[in-house]
């Protein structure tokens, strides 16, 4: 035991969504029954990269007796994960890649082919998409678009998972798509949050991948809502990676 710097995470502010899982390179912290724990004291080097992920403020670094960090066993485990890894999305949140670590939200996944719908009429499907841009990070907030739309925040994997994405839920919406994991999400909450309060829209749709680190675009569409100081709720869909609606959540705020 060395008196050392530690991470320290407060399970009750901790809401899941696993971006502090994806800052470890460490692999130290897991998702555990829905929360964020310390896998072991010698896989932390109480740097405190993952402090910086946690949109609920729940991950501070604290300075007591704990074992040292251990470099050598550090790798050994995450070797280990590596090896082991199971082809399943309904693990812990993922881990952030690491000598060959692949997460499990990015793992490749071949689908057996499905046969051909019967071509229509007109032969192709016409796009529904009513504005452009629609990365969140390029659209303005005062984008006539917005004002009082049906808005659509969508994980920008969603269109590719779901055959009938256009017709289903692009279709008279105003849309802005962005990735949770790799984007910054604190940006993403100040854009939205603006989007929301100048466009004041009539509603809000999420729509992201069952893979936990996309969840993250629910909290950003909370906070968003919050910054914005308007009263809106929204509708949560979530995906799975075959495209099929898993779940649906009226979230209130």
């Amino acid at each position: 035991m060395v008196l050392r710097n530690i991470v320290k995470i407060d399970e009750k502010k901790c809401n899941g969504c696993g971006q502090c899982v994806d800052a470890c390179v460490e692999g130290a912290i897991e998702i555990i029954d829905g929360k964020a724990k310390l896998v072991s004291e010698i896989y932390c080097d109480g740097l405190g990269a993952c402090i910086g992920e946690c949109p609920q403020g729940a991950i501070t670094v604290e300075h007591r007796q704990a074992k040292a960090f251990d470099e050598d066993a550090t790798k050994m485990y995450l070797a280990t994960k590596s090896s082991s890894a199971q082809d399943d999305l309904s693990q812990d949140a993922c881990t952030h890649e690491h000598e060959g670590f692949n997460c499990p939200g990015s793992m490749s996944k071949v689908f057996e082919q499905k046969p051909k719908s019967a071509p229509t009429i007109d032969a192709e499907i016409s796009s529904q998409l009513g504005h452009w841009p629609v990365q969140l990070k390029l659209v303005s907030p005062h984008a006539p678009y917005f004002k009082n739309a049906d808005l659509l925040l969508v994980a920008d994997c969603v269109p590719f998972a779901m055959g009938d994405f256009h017709n289903r839920f692009l279709s008279g919406r105003s849309i802005v798509v962005g990735c949770p994991k790799l984007d910054d999400a604190q940006f993403y909450t100040e854009k939205l949050g603006e989007i929301i309060k100048v466009g004041l829209p009539n509603s809000l749709t999420v729509v992201h991948m069952e893979v936990p680190c996309c969840s993250g675009l629910t909290h950003i569409a909370r906070e968003a809502i919050t910054r914005s100081g308007v009263s809106l709720g929204f509708e949560d869909i979530t995906v799975d990676i075959q495209g099929n609606i898993i779940k649906t959540e009226t979230i209130k705020t």
